[in-house]
């Protein structure tokens, strides 16, 4: 049978994934053109490479179709709900670096923590009449985030496109997004709060819970599991 190894289908994070694996062994290419989703392995039989956006791959390893998948933790976290469940970390890839973070305009100069938002949220809501809007993609890990810290007057909105740009068009006074280097929040002045880090996140290996093995897949696997060093060894 076959293992079953999902990684993002394009860019850079599909350049460093390739990479990462080749100097372990692993040899993955795309094996049509830039257009086309067909690939292969080189260096270890039985495993079939599949190539997802990095967004799918947290669905797939949960459903169980794919045995491994390479995504950033700030994905699965956000994707799956009861995530260390039905997927596991092997490695973090050391490549992908970038900080989920809560940042307001620089000009809210009296707004430097998580206790202050919370000051300026209830503020805002008296003197507008609705709550503080917050942008985000990230639902599920700014609504816990946000719980644990005791900030209540709030409301998330939807953010698919430019998080940033959404003070600017006045449809959120406040964001929470992926940040790496800094350069887009500074550009559009905004300041990250002392205490806003809410994950910082990096392309990970993981492995699936959920996945069935059959025959010689365990064989695979751990095979698998040396050549990427991993010291996990067990199935689920």
């Amino acid at each position: 049978m076959t293992i079953k190894l999902g990684v993002p289908s394009k860019g850079r994070l599909m350049e460093k994934t390739f990479d990462w694996f080749a100097a372990r062994g692993i040899h993955l290419s795309r094996s049509g053109s830039d257009r086309e989703y067909a690939a292969r392995v080189e260096g270890l039989e039985g495993v079939e490479l599949v190539l997802l956006s990095a967004g799918e791959i947290p669905r797939e390893l949960d459903a169980g179709r794919i045995h491994f998948g390479v995504t950033g933790t700030d994905l699965v976290r956000e994707k799956l709900a009861l995530w260390a469940r039905s997927v596991e970390e092997i490695e973090s890839m050391g490549f992908g670096h970038a900080d989920l973070i809560i940042a307001v305009p620089k000009c809210w100069v009296d707004v430097d923590t998580l206790d202050d938002l919370d000051a300026a949220a209830a503020q805002f809501r008296a003197s507008h009449g609705f709550r503080l809007r917050i942008a985000t993609k990230y639902h599920r890990l700014i609504r816990s985030f946000l719980r644990d810290a005791g900030v209540a007057d709030y409301q998330l909105v939807d953010s698919q496109g430019a998080t940033e740009g959404t003070i600017k068009n006045q449809t959120a006074e406040a964001v929470a997004d992926i940040t790496s280097s800094g350069e887009t929040l500074r550009a559009n002045h905004l300041k990250v709060l002392s205490d806003g880090l809410v994950l910082g996140s990096q392309a990970t290996l993981f492995r699936s819970r959920m996945a069935k093995l059959h025959n010689d897949d365990q064989m695979i696997m751990d095979k698998f599991l040396s050549m990427v060093g991993s010291k996990v060894k067990e199935s689920k």
